[in-house]
């Protein structure tokens, strides 16, 4: 399978300042695979250790010196450590803490050295180590599943994914490639993208194949929750990860979850649940300007699960019920299609960056209103609704429009890409003019692209 964080291992590899990378991400999303992948294709030889399953090898790196370390490794591997032919992989790095730090000495002593560790519980790691940590000495990639269009690929439909890179909105969408192209859609939403299930769904052709694979997943990440005994009521935590899928695309209040229970534990668990990168959070901003984040509100968000595929799964939606709806924006009161449009937005960011989004509201008696994400479009801030095209009321991003001067919005929705010239009005005010680009849900990937310069 695919991915398009190939594109920057190959970069990290060839850059002369490259120093060691940490891979971050949750469980399950492909870590390990895609690192031996490179390693096939870029090195002449591997060498791995897995300190989940071998945390005794974690002695090898006791030393500070990183010739003792290279000679231990080789002993151990059986294999020469050779600088530009051959690859460390220093697997599951959250099981071996005392590793970590000793991570800096392979930039300051041997940088020709490539070495690659990857996490899926580093946030626990750094947020109780009692070591130094490596800061300017490491760099970090982010990673999530698969996208819609590395779903393609693993399809077999490479043509269909050049099309989409090379298409723009001057020219028309051809309608049978559309109606091709949203049947992938609806597909989408319930296979997903984690790798496993994915693999499952193209192996087997069928999508309970990949049904399967996704409660296997979440049955994982429940036997996960025994790990954080010291830290929260397991019974509770498990209550919270049950609750969230189907409280994903609305604001979160904690009674939601358990009206029996107290907002300040539940909370807690919502937090642990952001850290193992199971949840996102999707934060509030007021939006007066760009970053996004120097006015964000932390206790105003919205959570946003891990995988399409997962909410699906946990909600017992099947393809069946999602291709026979009418307007899939409108399936699961369209919370479906927002977290299939968040978790693309979410990882549009380079990778190297942690990844981030926001919505934003307006929490007014009788003139609420909400813009489910914003993205940065250049200098402005953009946002973005999920809508169905001909029974969706925009009259919040209109309000939006008229509050913070937006010039520019976009819709995702099912029908066929277009650009109009809209007025925006409210009860009060001028109208405004903004330039409204609505683009269907497989256009997400190419939403940057097709903004720039607009």
């Amino acid at each position: 399978m695919e991915r398009r964080y190939m594109r920057e291992l190959v970069d990290w590899k060839d850059r002369k300042t490259r120093k060691p990378l940490v891979v971050r991400g949750a469980r399950q999303v492909g870590k390990t695979y895609l690192i031996r992948e490179f390693a096939r294709a870029h090195f002449e030889n591997l060498v791995e250790l897995n300190f989940d399953k071998t945390p005794e090898k974690a002695g090898l790196f006791r030393e500070r010196d990183v010739s003792s370390i290279l000679r231990l490794l080789e002993v151990d591997s059986r294999r020469a450590v050779v600088p530009g032919r051959t690859l460390v992989f220093l697997d599951a790095i959250q099981a071996a803490p005392a590793v970590f730090p000793v991570l800096r000495y392979f930039c300051e002593d041997r940088p020709d050295i490539h070495v690659i560790a990857a996490g899926s519980l580093l946030e626990f790691l750094f947020a109780e180590h009692d070591f130094s940590m490596p800061v300017g000495r490491i760099e970090y990639l982010h990673m999530g599943g698969m996208t819609f269009e590395e779903f393609l690929l693993a399809l077999g439909e490479e043509r269909l994914v050049a099309f989409l890179n090379e298409w723009t909105l001057a020219r028309e969408f051809p309608r049978g490639l559309h109606e091709k192209l949203s049947g992938y859609v609806r597909r989408f939403v319930v296979v997903g993208g984690m790798p496993s299930a994915v693999g499952a769904h193209v192996e087997a052709d069928r999508a309970d194949a990949a049904h399967r694979a996704q409660q296997e997943i979440l049955q994982t990440f429940a036997d996960d929750f025994a790990k954080y005994r010291k830290r929260v009521n397991v019974a509770r935590l498990r209550k919270t990860f049950a609750r969230l899928p189907a409280l994903v695309g609305r604001k979160l209040k904690y009674v939601h979850i358990d009206r029996h229970e107290k907002a300040r534990d539940l909370a807690v668990c919502v937090e642990l649940l952001a850290m193992a990168r199971v949840i996102h959070r999707v934060r509030h901003s007021a939006a007066s300007g760009l970053p996004l984040g120097a006015e964000a509100n932390g206790a105003d968000f919205k959570p946003l699960f891990l995988d399409v595929g997962l909410v699906s799964s946990a909600l017992g939606l099947t393809l069946a019920q999602v291709q026979l709806a009418d307007d899939l924006v409108l399936v699961n009161g369209g919370a479906l299609c927002e977290q299939y449009v968040g978790q693309h937005l979410l990882y549009q960011s380079p990778p190297y960056m942690p990844p981030d989004l926001f919505y934003w509201n307006r929490e007014k008696r009788g003139a609420a209103a909400e813009v489910d994400y914003l993205i940065a479009g250049g200098n402005r801030v953009v946002p973005v609704e999920v809508k169905a095209g001909k029974t969706g009321s925009l009259r919040s991003l209109h309000v939006f429009v008229q509050d913070k001067g937006a010039e520019l919005a976009v819709r995702f929705n099912t029908d066929l890409p277009s650009v109009h010239r809209v007025q925006a009005s409210t009860a009060v005010g001028a109208a405004r003019p903004f330039e409204l680009v609505s683009l269907p849900l497989y256009l997400v990937e190419q939403l940057p692209r097709l903004l720039a310069g607009r």
